[in-house]
C-alpha cells in the first residue's frame, strides 16, 4: 500500500541530520532559553523573605558607601597627582629654556674660538652636542677655556642633568596619574553597580511588601531612639558627677590633652565647644539636602563631605575621607562623646556623622536619602566603630 504521508518540507540529508536553516533555528532557541534562564529568578527555591531583601539592600547600600569613600580617596589622590604632573611639566619647560640659553652661550664661545683659530678641530660640534661631558672628560679642551667659558660649560652640564632628571620625574608622575585615574574609574563603576543592584531589588517589591518594609524601618528607628535616650541619661549622669567633683565633662579617655577634654587641639573646653557649635550649626543647615556620592556641597553631600564641610565652617580643616578623618583628632569613648565629635561606623570605617548630643547625630545616610538628624544607633550598636574629637 502506498504511503499517504506528505514528505517533510526541505527533507533531511540523513538520519538525525537537519538542514542548516533548522539547525540555526534550534541553536537560536537554545541560546534564548539559556539567556532567559539566567535572567529569570530560579523557581525551585523559596522566594527570599522581606527581611532578607531588606538586609541585602542595606548591604548593597553600605558597600556602595564604602566604594564611595574609595572613590573620594582616588579622586583626591588624582587631583594631587595632576597638580604635581602639571608642576613638573612647567619645571621641565623652564629648565629646557635655561638649557637652550646655556647651549647658545657655549655656541657663541665656540664660534669665537673658531674665528680666532684657538679652537681644537671639532670643538664647536662637541660644545653643541647633547651630551658633551664625555668629550670634556677625555680631552684637554677645558684647559683651553677661560674661567668664564668653563663656568658656562659647567652651567650647561648642570642644567642638562637637572633637566633630564625632571623629565624622568614628569614621566613617572604621568604614569602615576594614569594609575590614579584608573582607580578612580574602577571605584566609580563599583558604586554605580552596587546602587543599580539595590534599586533592582527594591523595584521587584510589591506595594504591600514596600509598606511592610517601611514598618520594619520604623521599628528600627524606634529602637534606635530608645538606645539614644539611654545614652543621653548616662552622659547626663556622668556630667553631673563630674561637676560635683569639679572635673570637666571630658574626663577619662576624653581628656587626652588635659582636664579640658578638648582633644588634641590643646585649647580650652570653651574653645572647642564654640567650634563644635559652629560645626553643628552648619550641619543642621544642610538637613534636607540629598546624599550624592562624591559630593562635598553646597547642594549635596556624601557622609565625609558633610563632616568635612561642617568643621571647615568652624575653622578646622579635616581630610576628605572617613579613613583619614578618623585619625584627625583624639579618640574618646562613646560615653564621653561631646557635641561636635565625629562618630564613625563599620569595621571598614566607611561612614561618619557629627554628634549633636543626647545620642543623636546629623549625617548624610546613604544614596537615595537626605541629610538628617538621627540616632547614632540607626543601624544597631554593633556598627559603631569609634568616636573622634577633631583637632
Amino acid at each position: 500500500m502506498a504511503s499517504h504521508r506528505k514528505p517533510r518540507p526541505g527533507g533531511t540529508t540523513g538520519a538525525g541530520l537537519r538542514t542548516p536553516a533548522l539547525a540555526t533555528a534550534a541553536l537560536t532557541s537554545m541560546a534564548v532559553f539559556s539567556q532567559t534562564a539566567e535572567a529569570a529568578p530560579r523557581t525551585d527555591h523559596a522566594k527570599p523573605s522581606l527581611e532578607e531583601v531588606e538586609k541585602k539592600v542595606d548591604d548593597l547600600y553600605r558597600q556602595a558607601e564604602s566604594a564611595t569613600e574609595k572613590y573620594d580617596a582616588a579622586k583626591e589622590r588624582t587631583g594631587k597627582q595632576r597638580s604635581r604632573a602639571d608642576a613638573l611639566r612647567d619645571e621641565v619647560a623652564r629648565r629646557t629654556a635655561r638649557l637652550n640659553t646655556a647651549r647658545e652661550e657655549l655656541g657663541s664661545f665656540a664660534a669665537a674660538q673658531y674665528r680666532t683659530g684657538t679652537a681644537a678641530p671639532g670643538t664647536a660640534t662637541f660644545l653643541l652636542a647633547n651630551d658633551p661631558q664625555d668629550y670634556f672628560d677625555q680631552t684637554q679642551l677645558m684647559n683651553r677655556l677661560t674661567s668664564r667659558e668653563k663656568s658656562a660649560v659647567d652651567d650647561y652640564i648642570g642644567e642638562q642633568a637637572a633637566t633630564m632628571k625632571k623629565r624622568r620625574e614628569a614621566a613617572e608622575s604621568l604614569q602615576t596619574l594614569t594609575d590614579s585615574q584608573h582607580d578612580l574609574q574602577t571605584a566609580k563603576a563599583t558604586v554605580q553597580r552596587k546602587l543599580a543592584s539595590a534599586r533592582e531589588l527594591l523595584s521587584q517589591l510589591t506595594a504591600q511588601e514596600k509598606a511592610r518594609l517601611a514598618a520594619i524601618e520604623r521599628e528600627k528607628q524606634q529602637e534606635a531612639a530608645r538606645k539614644a535616650a539611654e545614652l543621653a541619661k548616662q552622659q547626663a549622669a556622668r556630667q553631673q558627677a563630674g561637676s560635683s567633683s569639679s572635673s570637666s565633662t571630658g574626663s577619662g579617655s576624653g581628656s587626652a590633652s588635659g582636664s579640658t577634654g578638648s582633644g588634641s587641639t590643646g585649647s580650652t573646653s570653651g574653645s572647642y565647644d564654640t567650634k563644635a557649635e559652629n560645626a553643628i550649626a552648619f550641619a543642621r543647615a544642610q538637613i534636607g539636602k540629598p546624599y550624592v556620592w562624591g559630593a562635598t556641597g553646597p547642594d549635596s553631600y556624601d557622609c565625609s563631605g558633610l563632616t568635612q564641610a561642617a568643621w571647615k565652617a568652624a575653622g578646622v580643616t579635616l581630610p576628605r575621607t572617613t579613613y583619614d578623618q578618623v585619625n584627625a583628632g583624639t579618640t574618646v569613648s562613646l560615653a564621653d562623646a561631646r557635641p561636635g565629635d565625629l562618630i564613625f561606623f563599620y569595621d571598614d570605617i566607611s561612614h561618619v556623622g557629627v554628634y549633636i548630643g543626647n545620642g543623636m547625630m546629623i549625617h548624610a545616610p546613604k544614596p537615595g536619602a537626605y541629610v538628617r538628624e538621627e540616632s547614632i544607633y540607626y543601624g544597631g550598636e554593633s556598627i559603631i566603630h569609634s568616636v573622634v574629637r577633631p583637632g
